[in-house]
């Protein structure tokens, strides 16, 4: 069963949550945005959540706003960090409550994924075809984002949240759910032998055995391979202590529903940017 639920088209921003996790802390609001319900124009219509990606910043920040306020989040509550492709996770502090809101330098920087257990705060990170990582620990109340693209999932980012997890919040790993939402999908998903080249030496240290064939697939084109990131990162997600059936992952491809989607892919790379995110509401 899909485990990201789209909200009725009526009650915009449009948005996909992961509703049985409601079932386990009533007060998580988790969860990926579609395009409807903003006031971006062009390319950004309508619904993108990125400063940096060349659309009108107020725009962006009234977009963030319109989700807060749907999520019964306050507009200060969001929380981002700077996005690189990296595996640097961020531990979010009452404190640290709002940073990236109203800009990027105020953002954590070189950080793809963050994790806190204060209500209150909204975590929020950028895609257009990568792969959103989402976390949860309903023993001790703590939740975590991560970013993954092909760099983040070989450098296993979902095993540093969870290490992360761990060491902040004594997190057991037999506690903690997961999930694997919205993006590329292993159907448009094609990369050339200098990725595989990385892929491989990755998972050479996690697995033993023939695993390739169910993560990757050969392309009709000479030299480039079908992977499927979503499947590497459950894998991942597996070897570091996650039970399988811990583990929601979505059926959703961004770049064959780029009408529901932002898609860098199908989109030559001028689009805006969904926003995964995860909070717990204040009690």
């Amino acid at each position: 069963m899909e485990p990201f639920i789209r909200n009725p088209i009526q009650q915009l921003p449009e948005r996909y949550e992961i509703a049985a996790w409601n079932n386990l802390v009533p007060e998580i609001s988790a969860g990926f945005t579609g395009r409807a319900g903003g006031v971006g124009e062009g390319p950004y219509d309508s619904l993108n959540l990125a400063l940096h990606v060349g659309d009108d910043p107020e725009a962006v920040l009234e977009n963030r706003r319109r989700l807060a306020s749907a999520l019964g989040f306050a507009p200060e509550a969001w929380t981002c960090g700077e996005q690189i492709h990296g595996t640097a996770v961020a531990a979010v502090a009452a404190a640290d409550r709002g940073k990236g809101l109203a800009d990027r330098a105020g953002a954590f920087q070189d950080t793809d994924a963050l994790v806190t257990n204060v209500p209150g705060v909204l975590l929020a990170s950028f895609y257009a075809d990568c792969v959103p990582l989402y976390f949860l620990d309903p023993v001790n109340r703590a939740v975590g984002l991560a970013h993954a693209g092909w760099k983040g999932t070989v450098g296993r980012i979902s095993e540093a949240v969870i290490d992360r997890m761990e060491r902040e919040y004594g997190s057991r790993r037999s506690d903690i759910r997961a999930a694997i939402g919205p993006s590329i999908g292993a159907c448009c998903y094609e990369v050339d032998e200098r990725v595989m080249v990385k892929v491989r030496e990755a998972f050479a240290g996690i697995l033993s055995g023939e695993w390739e064939p169910s993560v990757a697939a050969p392309s009709p084109h000479e030299g480039r391979t079908m992977l499927n990131l979503k499947e590497m990162n459950r894998i991942i997600m597996i070897k570091a202590g996650i039970l399988p059936t811990h583990i929601e992952c979505t059926s959703w491809c961004t770049s064959c529903h780029s009408d529901r989607f932002f898609s860098y892919r199908k989109h030559s790379g001028v689009t805006g940017r969904m926003a995964s995110w995860v909070g717990l509401k204040g009690r």
